[in-house]
């Protein structure tokens, strides 16, 4: 099947009756969703919605939400989602940069709204495209990854024939869908016509008693997520997760390291966790660390799962490997046609038909892949990944501000948080609460830095250049 709606409908046709989604607002079977789409599908047709062109649809993990995508299928058209309530700049970058003259809106009367005249350039990239995810990347802006239906399905199979979802799947879903791992989740679930429960925000209290009052059997959680869970005190969370801990635990993102794997079996120890490990270029899921060798290799990522085949590279300018440590590459037939609009980019993303992933690792002697850290400048927040460049040039974009500099400093809670070091022009007053306003309209909230630290300079290595890794160690020697 090369459309993802089409096949989506197919299997909901047995189902019409059973419910499909759940959110705040209700109940959802499979025979409103389905007539949901086609009504997107209808709007959009009638719009003049040429094959293969960009859509933007605006999400919020609503119940809403899967008929917003699977209309835009329907219809031949390619997905860009972007969070409902984005600043309009976010909004008016991603209809920029992939030329969309659609977008679908919240009305109950027009579902469809027309944001251009002109219809965005033919691209080969682009055909065959399901949807076009934007992520961070080295360079400092977004890239739009674009991913095809035929790689999509191909890498939902394969996490189902080591997930196995099935009609009875009861799954939540507070991961946002902007991002690979929440699309994914939200796919799998309804292709298997499951059940999904859908939260736009994450709450450890509610999350803990919506898997106790609904019984879910999945939820996917970013190890963020499961440290607030942990971390709440014993009187509230002992009593929920005792009724909660019984449902199977998705999770990946970031590290999820022993000392959380530590915790998680000691408050929930009848809840299996699996850890997953991929990129939104390979339409994620390539590692998959099972419950059962969670305990004994929390700190690896586990082995590679269907049809994925990796190599560590040592010749890409990372110097000499560190006990046998080299960038992480992958090559699968699940993955993206490129990124949009960036040949160069794209070409410099494979090395020999590899995916060239920017982490460094190692295999160990059982054969499972051990990451060691990360090549690109990437800071993982939460399971979010944002390119400190990308914060270096919105910041510097104040009049105000001379110099700036971000970095990711290791946190239990988060991962890394993001600190901002900003050396003010001569003469000028700002303070943090400008900058946060500043920030607040040009980004998104995930990637706003959590620290402010203003200076005279940016710190700088022993070439001249701009240290982030210093800027780093400043902050953390400075903590008590």
């Amino acid at each position: 099947m090369d459309n993802l709606g089409r096949l989506l409908l197919q299997r909901f046709a047995a189902y019409h009756d059973r419910p499909a989604l759940c959110d705040s607002d209700g109940t959802v079977t499979y025979r409103e969703l389905s007539e949901a789409a086609f009504a997107v599908e209808r709007a959009l047709r009638a719009g003049g919605l040429e094959p293969d062109e960009p859509v933007i649809v605006p999400v919020a993990n609503e119940a809403r939400d899967p008929a917003a995508l699977i209309g835009t299928w329907l219809a031949g058209g390619v997905v860009v989602p972007v969070a409902r309530g984005a600043p309009k700049a976010v909004i008016g970058a991603a209809s920029a940069a992939t030329g969309a003259r659609f977008s679908l809106t919240n009305s109950p009367n027009e579902c469809v709204s027309q944001i251009k005249t002109e219809p965005p350039p033919i691209r080969p990239l682009l055909r065959g495209a399901a949807i076009i995810d934007f992520t961070s990347g080295s360079t400092g802006r977004p890239k739009g990854v674009v991913l095809s239906h035929r790689a999509f399905v191909g890498k939902l199979d394969a996490i189902d024939s080591k997930l196995s979802f099935a009609p009875s799947t009861r799954a939540f879903l507070v991961l946002q869908i902007t991002f690979i791992f929440g699309q994914w989740l939200m796919l799998l679930t309804l292709l298997k016509c499951g059940t999904l429960w859908m939260r736009s925000r994450f709450d450890p209290v509610n999350v803990l008693a919506a898997l106790k009052d609904q019984c879910i059997s999945d939820v996917a959680l970013v190890p963020t997520m499961l440290r607030r869970i942990v971390a709440l005190d014993d009187a509230i969370s002992r009593p929920l997760i005792a009724n909660a801990g019984r449902c199977r635990i998705l999770t990946g993102g970031e590290p999820f390291g022993r000392e959380l794997s530590t915790r998680l079996k000691e408050l929930m120890p009848h809840a299996p966790v699996i850890d997953i490990y991929g990129s939104t270029e390979t339409c994620s899921s390539d590692f998959f660390l099972t419950e059962e060798e969670r305990e004994e290799f929390a700190e690896t990522i586990g082995h590679p799962g269907p049809q994925v085949q990796i190599r560590i590279a040592h010749d890409q300018g990372l110097g000499s490997p560190v006990n046998g440590a080299g960038e992480l590459q992958i090559r699968t037939p699940f993955i993206m046609n490129g990124y949009l609009d960036e040949y160069d980019m794209t070409r410099a993303a494979f090395e020999g038909g590899f995916f060239r992933t920017g982490d460094l690792a190692r295999i160990r002697e059982d054969g499972r892949v051990e990451l060691v850290g990360r090549i690109k400048d990437i800071i993982s927040r939460g399971g979010a990944k944002v390119s400190a460049l990308e914060l270096d040039r919105v910041l510097v974009q104040h009049p105000a501000v001379a110099a700036a500099l971000t970095a990711g400093v290791p946190d239990p809670i988060l991962g890394e948080r993001i600190h901002a070091l900003v050396v003010p022009r001569p003469g000028t007053d700002i303070d943090e609460k400008i900058l946060r306003e500043w920030i607040a309209g040009r980004i998104e909230k995930f990637k706003w830095p959590d620290v402010y630290h203003f200076g005279h300079e940016l710190p700088t290595g022993r070439t001249g250049k701009v240290d982030r890794n210093a800027l780093r160690d400043q902050v953390m020697d400075a903590e008590p």
